[in-house]
């Protein structure tokens, strides 16, 4: 019989404590007290507040709407509370010695990126088996290698975060950014290469959305700030990002502004300028599926123009030698090219370079080497094609094997290129490539303790509720048996364009070493198949996504990999929006439940953190229609009264300024109100922490921990004894 997780994370105490029925009458009888029971915790409470309201026309209940606040004393007081409790209970599970010694061995390992080259230096970030964190390095002309940017030394207790970095076209100056809490706010620095000084004038703050952009004299550089001032709204922050140029040595508060706020909070904008200089870009997106782009030619237009206004269609842009390249799924869901002349830019002027590719979801495009490198996926599997300049394929590029590749990284006029490989198999690899030639050279590995040979993916397509085939992945032991009794990890996201792929991650290779199963299926709403892919999965149609995920867990049930109390679900962000939706819809379905840093409060989510960036994604609560199929699904509003429920696990992040950690706390509410404290509904907070995580290696041992050991005890598993290594 399946103990809850509960009584097993008190199994030990009791058996260590308890004497048996005859020695205890015997200690009674000698008049010496029997040993007391001991005490369980008990899960904190939590007070309830009586709001119903009717909004457009449906009513609506928010009992726990005062755990949004989070500076209020009374909610820090019951974060202590709930994160004490869970951590109480999370420390008392078995198998955790196992599993922190597996992970320190998989996770301080020595990893490289791939280099950035300028001007005959190499760029890159490694990570050392002694490092809590990655370290930036730079080789120079000789190959000798320097310490760039080292987070680790930045602050004592590790909190302060490296986030982007960017060198400039010489590789004499980077701009970098910090993140306290490994949180997206952050401020901008510069650094001079050779002395590793940092400047003392070039310092900007507002830097959450900055993606710094050289100008090719390498004098100033391009970027995103956004004002900091209490008196905006967090919701309405984004709405006030501007783009400005900043010279160096100058008052980045006297910095120019390139193009003004958007005023709209539903926005993104992003600025940048070409190569050459001659061109300035900007970008202005409304949510993952349409953009406008204007540009401007330096020193000879005063106002931007227009190059296209996107209606339902994304485009990027990248020039050389005087011609605008265009890559944009407009009348095409996978993608397509085009070229565009800067001095006749209209729409109508384009001419199509690349056509569309129906059996290939493209996803990125670059000039590296005199060529145009695509990339994309062929049934959720990588694929990278090379063209010449006039759209004629030359080739495709070589990968190890099926598994996902980044695209060729490089400068346009130079062959050297790289591009990375992993698989679920393989540990990544960067390789050295030729884009004249295509001949490929390993130029970089990552040493892994683990013997992946021992493992196999599959890759199986299922019916979906409407009939529609979705992919999923499964990788598990060569020699697992389909008896039904399988634990399986169900691992999701399903939006925003974003794809789920065979890629090496160590975080499943102890469940996986523990016979465990892991499962990844291809969700519409995710980009594995095209715009089409992703349309089907938002806004309106969000509920397809939903139901590929209960399509693929009835699937494990039904070809015997599992049952449904054997059968675990994971996911964070908008994966968590999935995870707890599925916990909310079909509770009967899933054993247990991970879910991180989550949305979960539809009718509420645009009120704060980035929340109205997403409405192009998910709908609007304030238009009458798009509420009604918000509120059909946001798993707060559907938890019942005296429910029953899988056992939960909720991660969340106390500077999560991305997704607010109020729908964490109020959907742990709900479910511990609605169990009566019964089964488990823990909420685990990571201090000093961002919607990523902490960013040290110690801290993602001890959050996979917690997270393996909750499966194991929820599951069933019985945890290794002993280190698997590839020796064994």
């Amino acid at each position: 019989m399946l103990l809850s997780l509960f009584a097993l994370s008190c199994a030990s105490t009791q058996d260590a404590v308890k004497p048996e029925p005859k020695v205890a009458e015997a200690m009674v009888d000698a008049g010496v007290p029997p040993a007391p029971e001991p005490k369980k915790p008990m899960v904190p409470p939590t007070r309830t507040q009586v709001i119903k309201e009717t909004i457009h026309g449906l009513s609506l209940a928010d009992p726990f709407r005062w755990l949004e606040d989070e500076k209020s004393p009374e909610v820090q007081a019951w974060m202590k509370a709930q994160d004490d409790f869970t951590r109480q209970n999370l420390h008392a599970l078995p198998g955790r010695e196992w599993l922190t010694k597996r992970y320190t061995e998989l996770y301080y390992l020595d990893a490289i990126s791939i280099p950035v080259k300028r001007a005959g230096r190499y760029f890159y970030t490694r990570q050392r088996k002694d490092k809590e964190k990655a370290v930036v390095y730079w080789k120079d002309e000789k190959g000798d290698e320097h310490v760039l940017l080292d987070p680790n030394t930045w602050s004592t207790d590790n909190t302060v975060s490296l986030g982007v970095w960017v060198p400039s076209w010489d590789g004499k100056t980077v701009v970098f950014a910090e993140k306290p809490n490994a949180a997206d706010e952050s401020t901008l620095y510069v650094l001079d290469v050779d002395s590793g000084q940092r400047s003392k004038i070039d310092v900007i703050t507002g830097g959450k959305y900055a993606s710094p952009s050289w100008t090719p004299d390498n004098k100033a550089f391009i970027y995103e700030w956004l004002p900091i001032d209490a008196k905006i709204p967090v919701s309405e922050r984004p709405g006030y990002c501007e783009v400005k140029k900043h010279v160096l040595g100058d008052d980045p508060a006297k910095d120019e502004q390139l193009h003004p706020r958007t005023g709209d909070p539903k926005t993104f904008i992003g600025g940048s300028v070409s190569r050459d200089g001659k061109y300035l870009f900007i970008s202005i997106m409304r949510g993952w599926n349409e953009n406008d782009v204007f540009f401007k030619k330096v020193g000879v237009d005063k106002e931007w123009k227009l190059l296209i206004k996107g209606k339902d269609a994304k485009y990027s842009v990248d020039v050389w030698k005087d011609v605008f390249y265009v890559f944009t799924d407009e009348g095409a869901p996978n993608k397509r090219l085009f070229s565009a002349d800067p001095k006749k830019p209209e729409r109508a002027n384009w001419k199509e370079l690349i056509a569309e590719d129906k059996d290939v979801a493209r996803d990125s495009f670059a000039i590296v080497g005199g060529h145009f490198a695509i990339s994309g996926l062929k049934k959720a599997v990588s694929v990278v094609d090379v063209f010449d300049f006039k759209g004629k394929k030359v080739r495709a590029v070589e990968l190890p094997g099926l598994g996902t590749a980044s695209n060729l990284v490089g400068l346009e006029d130079d062959d050297e290129a790289y591009y990375a490989f992993s698989s679920f198999t393989m540990p990544r690899q960067i390789f050295k490539s030729s884009v004249k030639t295509g001949k490929s050279e390993l130029w970089a590995s990552v040493d892994v303790p683990v013997d992946p040979t021992r493992f196999e993916v599959r890759q199986v397509f299922y019916p979906s509720k409407d009939g529609t085939q979705i992919s999923m992945f499964i990788v598990a032991k060569k020699d697992v048996v389909l008896d039904g009794n399988n634990p399986v990890l169900l691992y999701g996201y399903g939006g925003f364009d974003i794809s789920l792929t065979s890629a090496f991650t160590s975080f499943i290779y102890p469940w996986l070493e523990a016979g465990g199963v892991y499962a990844v299926p291809n969700l519409r709403g995710g980009g594995e198949y095209g715009k089409a892919w992703h349309d089907a999965g938002k806004g309106a149609n969000k509920q397809n996504v939903f139901d590929d995920f209960h399509a693929a867990a009835e699937y494990l049930v039904k070809e015997k990999w599992t049952t449904a109390k054997r059968l675990a679900i994971r996911g964070g962000s908008n994966g968590g929006l999935l995870v707890g939706t599925a916990m909310a819809q079909r509770p009967e379905l899933y054993g247990s439940v991970i879910c991180a840093v989550p949305l979960l409060d539809m009718v509420r989510y645009h009120l704060y953190g980035s929340g109205k960036t997403w409405i192009p994604e998910y709908g609007d609560p304030e238009k009458p229609e798009e509420l009604k199929v918000l509120a059909a699904y946001s798993p707060y509003h559907h938890i019942v009264e005296n429910g029953t429920y899988p056992q939960l696990l909720m991660m969340s992040a106390d500077h999560d300024d991305r997704v607010d950690p109020f729908h964490a706390r109020k959907f742990v509410a709900m479910v511990q109100h609605s169990t009566k404290g019964k089964g488990t509904s823990w909420l685990r907070i990571e201090m000093n922490a961002g919607h990523g995580g902490a960013d040290q290696v110690a801290k993602s041992i001890e959050s996979s921990v917690d997270q393996i050991a909750f499966l194991f005890s929820t599951l069933g598993v019985t945890p290794p004894t002993a280190a698997v290594t590839k020796s064994n």
